[in-house]
């Protein structure tokens, strides 16, 4: 059994290997080395590369068994060299993006990040006191029976979401995602999302876990798709094409950023909201007499955070 099980495990690592650093690295490879020889002058002339490959064919690197192989190893070594750093740059990318710890930058990016946070406060009061005014107006026509339209406060609704679903406390909406989750926790549950979640965790069946690693996952992978934009940049020195190209890969990997946000914060929530009582029982709490949710939530908090450290000495 155990050895079945180190052959699957192998065969995963394999091909998280070579479908997210070896693949996308050779692309990469491929469309550096066809940059610096196209150049700009003939940056969409792909009938240039063919004397080229030719060439490449004929060199005296490429003959033989052992050349071959020292060319193939010395491409996969490239690639997956490549693929590292899209990844490495893809981990900045993601702090970012949820952009956590903002308040413990330094004091001048810190103050930019406050006046971005101030905006998005701003514009959701804004969507928030038009939702109610138009909700109040809906109350007062439905009593005295006038007709009303539903969609204005809808449109009011999505302009709020479209800035956060919570009031915002961070510079992105992928950030403030998650951050709306802790604060609707906190707010129905009595729950700590930053305290309990490591708990929640090993309650969790095997396939739980590997449902909720599979959403974690695909945020991390289109975070790395930024890092290959980035990576894509440094080409237009010698092809003007890569400025297109990057700009596209960076946008589709911002869409696919705050839906894996969105995801991961559901997951969580839902998570949270029903494994509650399984961890109030596991920790000895009381659950038959019909206690509240959101007692059983500060309960388990007040639980897990532990005692407070003692005073200090006088």
């Amino acid at each position: 059994m155990l050895t079945a099980f180190a052959s699957e495990l192998g065969k995963k690592l394999a091909e998280h290997w070579l479908s997210l650093l070896v693949l996308p690295g050779a692309l990469y490879l491929a469309v550096s080395a066809a940059a610096r020889e196209l150049g700009h002058g003939h940056a969409l002339d792909l009938r240039r590369l063919v004397p080229w490959l030719d060439s490449v064919a004929r060199s005296k690197a490429a003959e033989g068994v052992g050349g071959v192989t020292v060319l193939v190893l010395g491409l996969l070594a490239g690639a997956a060299v490549a693929g590292m750093a899209a990844q490495g740059l893809g981990t900045v990318l993601e702090r970012a993006a949820l952009a956590a710890t903002w308040r413990r930058l330094p004091a001048r990016p810190r103050r930019w990040v406050t006046r971005r946070v101030d905006a998005r406060r701003e514009k959701w009061k804004t969507g928030a006191r038009e939702w109610h005014r138009l909700r109040q107006a809906a109350a007062v026509a439905a009593a005295t029976g006038q007709a009303h339209d539903p969609a204005a406060r809808l449109e009011a609704l999505r302009s709020m979401r479209d800035v956060a679903e919570e009031y915002p406390d961070r510079p992105t909406w992928s950030g403030d995602r998650l951050h709306s989750t802790a604060v609707r926790l906190e707010r129905d549950l009595g729950l700590d999302l930053a305290v309990s979640w490591p708990y929640l965790w090993l309650l969790l069946t095997d396939g739980e876990r590997a449902q909720l690693t599979t959403v974690r996952n695909d945020l991390a992978r289109t975070t790395a798709l930024g890092g290959w934009a980035l990576l894509y940049l440094p080409l237009l020195v010698w092809w003007w094409p890569a400025a297109p190209l990057a700009v596209a890969i960076a946008v589709t990997a911002w869409r696919r950023t705050r839906t894996a946000a969105d995801a991961w914060a559901r997951v969580m929530d839902a998570t949270c909201r029903l494994h509650l009582r399984e961890a109030a029982d596991r920790l000895g709490i009381d659950t038959t007499a019909g206690t509240a949710p959101y007692a059983l939530g500060q309960e388990v908090t007040r639980l897990l955070e532990g005692s407070p450290p003692p005073p200090p000495p006088p």
